[in-house]
C-alpha cells in the first residue's frame, strides 16, 4: 500500500511533469549535449551547428593525427550518419538491417548489438540505396528509425526493446532513411519515398511511450497540414502575409496532391526560444512536371512548425512547381549572425536548386538568396519581392515539354549540396559546406501511378560542370551574411560526407574516394587519411579519458555511390548517377568500416 505521503510526492511530481510538457524526458540528453566531450546529438546541438569547441587537436598538430582504432560494421552499403558519443559509450549503427551496437570506449569491446528483423522487400522501395543516417539519444533511450517505418527505442544500457511504432507502409513505396530527432519531449520523424508517390508528412511521438503526439502533412487540406490560413504566413510581395485557404490544395491539379510527394527524410534543427521546429520538403511527385501543373504547394518548401502542437507558423517555397529534382530537404541550420550588418535570429539552408538562402527564423522573412555555385543556371536569380526564382526557359523541363532531352542544366538532380550537411562556426561566423559541382540532360516522360512502383518519369545523365576545373566537388566557405562564396577547394568527386568544424580552427570532411581531411579556416589542405572505402559519413569528434578524438564512417553508396553499392551497370541507372560516377570505382570499394583518430601520446 502506498503511503499518504508517499501518494502525495507522486502527485505533485506527476503535476509537475504535465506543467512542463515532460521536458524533463530529455533532460538527459540536454545535459550530455552541453559537454563537448560527448556527441549526443548527429548535429552536435540542436542548432545543426557541427561544431565542436574542441581544440586540443588543432591546425598546429593536425598534421600528427593517427589511427587509434578501427570497427567494422559488417554491412557493405552506403554509411550515411555517423555515432553518437555519451560518456564512455559509442552508439554506432549501420545501413540496412540497420544493426545498431554500444561500444565501450575503454576497450572497444561490444556492450550489446541490435539487429532487427526486417523484410528484405524494403530494398527496391528504397530510392537511392539503403542508407541510414543515424540514431538519437534522450531519456535513457537509444531511438532507430529503421528502413521499414518502424521506429523502436532501445534501453540505452541493456539494448533492450522499450517501445515500438510504425511510422509508414512500405508496401506504398514509404520508408526510412532519416535520422529521428529528440527536442524536449517528442521524438520527431519524416518519411521517405517521393519518387514512389508517397504523401510527405512530419510526425511527433512521445519519447516515453511512443504515442503518436501530432502529424502534419506537406501537401494537401489546411486540417491535415496543420495549417492555419490566417495565422500561417509566407513571404509575398516583399512582406510576410497569411498563406489564405487552401493554399496547397489550389496549386495541384485535382487529387495529384494526394501522391504528391514533399518528403521529409532530412534534417531537423529546433530554437527553444521560438519552440519552433524547422525542416524542408522533397520533391513534388512525378518528376515529370506536365502532369502536376501549378505550383504544387507546399513541396521544396521550408517548414517551421511548433514543436507542442505541430501548427505551421510560417512556409517558404523554394522552387515552385519543380521542373528538376530540387529536393528541398536539406538542413536547415539555425546561427545569430548579421545579415547585411544587421543583427539576426537567422535560419541558413543550401538548397539542391543550387541558392543558399538566409531566412529570419522567427518571422520567416526573406533575407538572403544567392548562388553558393557559380554554374548554376535553370535561375538567373531570386526575385527577392516575390521569393521566386527567375527559371530560364533554355533550362526549363517544363517549357521545352515532355520527351524533350533538356541539356546542360545545372545543377544536376543531385543539387549543389544534397543530404551530405554544412557545418557552422560560430568563432568565424562561416558555414563550411560539402557540395557538387554536376550538371545533367533531363527528359521527362508521361508515367502512371501504382501504390509501391517507381513514379519517376524522367530520364537523367550527369556530369561534371562543363567549363569548370573538371572535378565534381568542392568544399566551400560561405558568408550568409552577404551570399558570397569565402573561398572554394575543388575536388576531384562530390563532397557527399559531413562537415565538423572546431574552435581547433580546423574543418573536417570525407571524399568519395576515401579520404578524411583537414583544411584550415583559409581552405589550405593540413592532413588527409585514405579510409578503407568512400565517405559519405559525417564527421564527429568527441573526448574521453583527455584525449580527443575525430571519427567518421567509410562505406561508398547513397545516390553517388549507388553504382557500387548496387551493382548498377547502365549509366541512365540509379537515376542518372551510375554514369556520372563511373570512375569510382577506379578509387574505392565496398566497406562498412568506421576509423578513428587521435594525436600520439599517452592521454
Amino acid at each position: 500500500m502506498v503511503s499518504a505521503l508517499r501518494l502525495r510526492h507522486l502527485l505533485l511530481l506527476a503535476g509537475a511533469v504535465s506543467a512542463t510538457g515532460s521536458a524533463v524526458g530529455a533532460e538527459d540528453l540536454q545535459q550530455a549535449a552541453k559537454s563537448p566531450k560527448n556527441w549526443a546529438m548527429q548535429a552536435g546541438n540542436n542548432a545543426n551547428h557541427r561544431y565542436s569547441s574542441l581544440a586540443q587537436i588543432n591546425k598546429g598538430n593536425v598534421k600528427n593525427l593517427q589511427v587509434a582504432w578501427t570497427f567494422s560494421t559488417g554491412v557493405l552499403r552506403g554509411h550515411e550518419g555517423g555515432p553518437l558519443v555519451i560518456g564512455d559509450t559509442m552508439y554506432v549503427h549501420s545501413p540496412f538491417p540497420n544493426k545498431v551496437m554500444a561500444i565501450n570506449l575503454e576497450d572497444q569491446s561490444i556492450r550489446w548489438k541490435y539487429e532487427p528483423k526486417q523484410d528484405a522487400a524494403v530494398i527496391p522501395v528504397m530510392c537511392c540505396d539503403t542508407v541510414n543516417r543515424g540514431v538519437a539519444y534522450g531519456d535513457g533511450k537509444i531511438i532507430l528509425q529503421q528502413a521499414d517505418t518502424t521506429m523502436v527505442a532501445l534501453d540505452a544500457k541493456t539494448g533492450k526493446e522499450v517501445w515500438k511504432v510504425k511510422n509508414g507502409d512500405a508496401k506504398i513505396g514509404e520508408t526510412n532513411t532519416n535520422a529521428p530527432h529528440i527536442f524536449k519531449d517528442k521524438v520527431i520523424t519524416g518519411i521517405s519515398g517521393g519518387e514512389f508517390g508517397v504523401r510527405g508528412r512530419l510526425t511527433a511521438y512521445d519519447l516515453a511511450t511512443g504515442k503518436e503526439v501530432w502529424k502534419g502533412y506537406s501537401v494537401g487540406p489546411d486540417n491535415e497540414m496543420l495549417i492555419d490560413p490566417e495565422k500561417t504566413m509566407t513571404w509575398t510581395d516583399g512582406k510576410m502575409a497569411p498563406v489564405g485557404k487552401d493554399s496547397s490544395i489550389k496549386t495541384w491539379k485535382g487529387d495529384q496532391w494526394k501522391i504528391g510527394g514533399g518528403t521529409t527524410w532530412g534534417w531537423y534543427s529546433y530554437d527553444p526560444e521560438t519552440n519552433l521546429v524547422y525542416y524542408g520538403t522533397g520533391n513534388p511527385s512525378t518528376w515529370n512536371p506536365a502532369q502536376r501543373p501549378g505550383d504544387n504547394k507546399w513541396s521544396m518548401t521550408i517548414f517551421a512548425r511548433d514543436l507542442d502542437t505541430g501548427m505551421a507558423k510560417w512556409v517558404y517555397q523554394m522552387t515552385p512547381h519543380d521542373e528538376w529534382d530540387y529536393d528541398g530537404v536539406n538542413e536547415m541550420i539555425l546561427a545569430d549572425i548579421k545579415v547585411k550588418g544587421k543583427p539576426r535570429k537567422a535560419l541558413v539552408h543550401f538548397d539542391r536548386n543550387g541558392f543558399a538562402y538566409t531566412m529570419d527564423r522567427v518571422s520567416g522573412e526573406l533575407l538572403v538568396a544567392e548562388k553558393f555555385d557559380p554554374v548554376v543556371n535553370w535561375a538567373s536569380h531570386v526575385d527577392m519581392k516575390t521569393g521566386r526564382p527567375v527559371v530560364q526557359a533554355k533550362y526549363s523541363t517544363a517549357q521545352n515539354g515532355p520527351d524533350v532531352n533538356t541539356k546542360g542544366v545545372c545543377p544536376s538532380a543531385l543539387g549543389t549540396k544534397d543530404q551530405q550537411p554544412a557545418s557552422y562556426s560560430p568563432k568565424t561566423g562561416l558555414f563550411y559546406v560539402p557540395t557538387n559541382h554536376v550538371c545533367m540532360d533531363y527528359e521527362p516522360f508521361q508515367v502512371d501511378y501504382t501504390a509501391g512502383q517507381p513514379y519517376v518519369g524522367a530520364t537523367l545523365s550527369m556530369y561534371p560542370a562543363p567549363n569548370s576545373h573538371g572535378g565534381m566537388g568542392n568544399f566551400i566557405a560561405w558568408d550568409a551574411g552577404t551570399g558570397k562564396i569565402v573561398w572554394s577547394k575543388p575536388e576531384k568527386f562530390s563532397v557527399w560526407s559531413g562537415a565538423l568544424a572546431t574552435a581547433g580552427d580546423v574543418n573536417f570532411y570525407g571524399t568519395l574516394e576515401g579520404y578524411i581531411k583537414a583544411v584550415d579556416n583559409q581552405g589550405k589542405e593540413l592532413w588527409k587519411f585514405k579510409t578503407p572505402s568512400g565517405i559519405i559519413g559525417n564527421v564527429t569528434t568527441w573526448e574521453y579519458k583527455g584525449k580527443q578524438y575525430i571519427g567518421v564512417l567509410s562505406g561508398i553508396g547513397g545516390w553517388a555511390g549507388i553504382g557500387m553499392a548496387a551493382g548498377l551497370e547502365k549509366d541512365n541507372e540509379g537515376l542518372g548517377a551510375v554514369g556520372g560516377y563511373r570512375e569510382l570505382s577506379k578509387y574505392t570499394e565496398l566497406g562498412g568500416v568506421l576509423t578513428v583518430f587521435t594525436l600520439p601520446g599517452k592521454s
